[in-house]
């Protein structure tokens, strides 16, 4: 039995080299102390993996070299292999690139071979792939890097490192993911030890895919698979989700936190060689080994484990362990809280301002705060330093201060402030269950009227006009109604920051708040918000979750974090409030103004998004899963009616308020989504071959035996 592996997740921020390198010292000083000879972390961890454009940057390959001198002139990187990420300028092109180091030396570099390029990558921007597969050539190193380490050229290309008594093959994020994973070829070739350094982001069920992958590779293959994963928020919308891990021969034997507020993570495993050797036995996998051309091979000049042959490894480390995945309302919880609490404690403000409506939307976002602080107590509480330090400086408490963050509510009365602001159209039962949420999770609540601003608003445009808008219930336009509700949405904007700048210092404290915003992704999708209104905000965390998923979420963290208020939000009508209840005494609906369901929308976006779906084909699909309850002639109405509302609603993406990014079907125009914002909203020639079909296909709802379907 041998300790010779080990896999890191650190909290890395793009541009911090300075940060960046100590948790990158900080992650190797621990694997020493439990006796690992190798340790693997994240993908292009020096500068941080979300640096975008600045990849483009001179300067940051200049500083990332500069970081790696002080790696290699460490202390902690001496009588340890490291595999560390950073861009590399090789014959004018940008590489993201592995350096395999030991003792002061460089061993080779190996550039990443296939890029990710869709989604919320754009690799290919800043990177070029490398293509001369199994072949190497001679790096030039820089000037900083032959005064520390000796040598004037390295291995530059795609190569295999041999120690002693083992041999180690680099894998790249995306290239697990790829049809045909350098893996495989790498272990035919006689790799046991596989690294793979990535940056994959958190999204709602995604995380047993990554597992999946990684256990079918070493069940099939044999071998020890070294997954290091970023954790946290590297300065944009994503949340990378750590869940690092390390197997062997299809078994977990050791894996990382999916959600942590911790900046370093590290975790170790025993591993045996001769079981990989074992499980290599098989005849078809010797036939195809003695078929499988060679790889370079880089040889240090060390062994993995530590020259000392069989040994009692640590009974932490020992045997596989249970693969346990969050429910997605548990990821709710938890990917956006450790975003919100990066994002606070980087940006160094005061805290998070939030406008109650009311309603589920801002609920949900008001229990992600509450998740969050939870997480910060948990973590104070267990004594985790760097969020004892920063949770201090975020409540204005001086560096000397003994002050501990252990209650949630306690820490929320510091940091968190609501504010419900009610007009006319405003309910009681709004304004109470407001108030009553931000008292539930300790929140600092401020309740007001701006029917004064709006009449203002309106007075002026009267004055200069001589007109009176009025709503529809009175007699109104379209545009009358629909200009008097979005004036009270903007205006509630303008009073937000207002009061997230001031406020702090109305209590005596100084600094300001970040706004959040509370708008779904199905309400982006489908448009139904006020540009520029109180959903614009600095951020926004269930901006890429749905309806459908917040509701659960809600009915959720009702139990678990015993919140007795939510069930008043769960049972509440979807509303605005921002027109007059009509003679029929009934208030406006959101679902009602959509003219479409939370439900229909989720069905809408995933095949709009993920299943690639123009309005011709969505019909196609939709006729056969609804086709048993909805004639083609209704479910054709239903996609042109979602179409012609995504196509004139599309340009307010331009503005959309940045949100973590959690499903799979976000309509987020900055980068996972790329559609123009100006589109034809009739769809001419598309709507009319639905409509063709439509009358051609039988109407299956109106069949006998139907009817069960038709109520469900």
């Amino acid at each position: 039995m041998h300790l010779v592996t080990v896999a890191t997740q650190l909290d890395q921020w793009s541009l911090d080299f300075e940060g960046n390198c100590k948790r990158i010292l900080k992650s190797i000083a621990i694997a020493k102390s439990r006796g690992a000879t190798l340790r693997v972390g994240p993908e292009l961890e020096i500068p941080g993996y979300g640096c975008l454009d600045h990849f483009l940057e001179g300067d940051t390959i200049l500083h990332s070299w500069e970081v790696l001198a002080t790696i290699l002139q460490s202390e902690e990187a001496q009588d340890i292999v490291c595999d560390i990420g950073m861009p590399i300028e090789h014959k004018n092109n940008n590489y993201n690139c592995r350096v395999i180091i030991h003792s002061g030396k460089i061993v080779m570099i190996r550039p990443k071979m296939w890029m990710a390029n869709d989604g919320n990558y754009r690799e290919l921007r800043h990177f070029t792939p490398w293509h001369k597969h199994r072949q190497t050539e001679q790096h030039s190193l820089p000037r900083i890097i032959r005064n520390v380490t000796g040598q004037d050229y390295v291995p530059f290309g795609d190569a295999v490192v041999s120690t002693e008594d083992t041999v180690i093959g680099v894998e790249l994020c995306e290239e697990l993911f790829t049809p045909a994973s350098p893996h495989i070829l790498m272990g035919l070739d006689g790799v046991e030890i596989f690294t793979n350094s990535s940056a994959s982001h958190h999204e709602l069920r995604k995380l047993n895919r990554r597992i999946d992958l990684i256990k079918e590779a070493t069940m099939k293959l044999g071998g020890i698979y070294l997954y290091a994963n970023q954790q946290g928020c590297d300065g944009d919308r994503l949340y990378y989700d750590g869940a690092s891990l390390i197997a062997m021969n299809g078994q977990i034997l050791a894996r990382g936190s999916q959600f942590s507020l911790s900046d370093v993570e590290v975790i170790t495993a025993t591993v045996d060689l001769g079981a990989v050797r074992a499980h290599r036995t098989t005849s078809s996998r010797r036939m195809q080994s003695a078929q499988s051309e060679a790889y370079q091979r880089v040889y240090v000049d060390t062994r993995l484990d530590g020259g000392q042959g069989i040994r009692v490894g640590d009974d932490e480390t020992k045997g596989t362990t249970e693969v346990k995945y969050h429910t997605p309302e548990e990821e709710i919880a938890l990917g956006p809280a450790c975003w919100l609490w990066d994002y606070l404690r980087r940006s160094r403000q005061a805290g998070y301002f939030i406008p109650l409506s009311g309603g589920i939307d801002s609920c949900a976002t008001t229990v992600i705060i509450h998740s969050m602080c939870r997480l910060v107590a948990d973590a104070a509480s267990k004594g985790d330093e760097q969020v004892i330090a920063d949770a201090r400086r975020i409540a204005g408490e001086p560096e000397d201060s003994s002050y501990l963050p252990t209650d949630p509510k306690e820490f929320a009365g510091r940091i968190f402030y609501t504010c419900y602001m009610g007009t006319e159209h405003s309910s009681p039962e709004t304004r109470k269950r407001a108030k009553d949420l931000s008292e539930a999770v300790g929140g600092y609540h401020v309740d007001l009227n701006m029917d004064t601003a709006v009449s203002a608003v309106k007075g002026i445009f009267s004055l200069v006009t001589g007109k009176r808008p009025q709503f529809g219930v009175h007699g109104g336009s379209s545009a009358e109604n629909l200009a008097l509700q979005n004036i009270q949405a903007r205006l509630r904007m303008v009073l937000a920051y207002m009061f997230a700048q001031l406020l702090p210092w109305a209590r005596g404290k100084t600094g300001g708040l970040l706004v959040l915003g509370s708008a779904n992704v199905d309400e982006s999708l489908r448009g139904y918000y006020t540009k520029y209104d109180c959903s614009s905000a600095d951020v926004n965390p269930i901006g890429g979750i749905s309806k459908t998923d917040l509701k659960k979420f809600i009915a959720w963290a009702e139990v678990n974090f015993d919140l007795p208020i939510l069930k008043s939000f769960l049972d509440a009508i979807p509303t605005a409030e921002l027109i007059p209840i009509g003679a029929d005494n009934v208030a406006q609906s959101d679902e009602v103004e959509m003219g479409m369901t939370y439900d229909e929308l989720s069905v809408y976006g995933r095949l709009r998004k993920v299943e690639k779906c123009g309005p011709y084909s969505m019909f196609g699909k939709l006729v056969q899963e609804w086709g048993t309850f909805l004639s083609p002639t209704e479910i054709a109405q239903k996609v042109k009616h979602f179409f012609f509302n995504y196509a004139i609603n599309r340009h307010k993406m331009t503005t959309l308020t940045p949100s973590v990014h959690m499903e799979s079907y976000s309509p987020d125009d900055n980068r996972f989504d790329l559609r123009p914002f100006l589109l034809p909203s009739r769809f001419n020639h598309q709507f009319r071959k639905i409509d063709e079909l439509a009358e051609k296909l039988p109407n299956r709802a109106t069949q006998p035996g139907n009817d069960k379907a038709k109520v469900d």
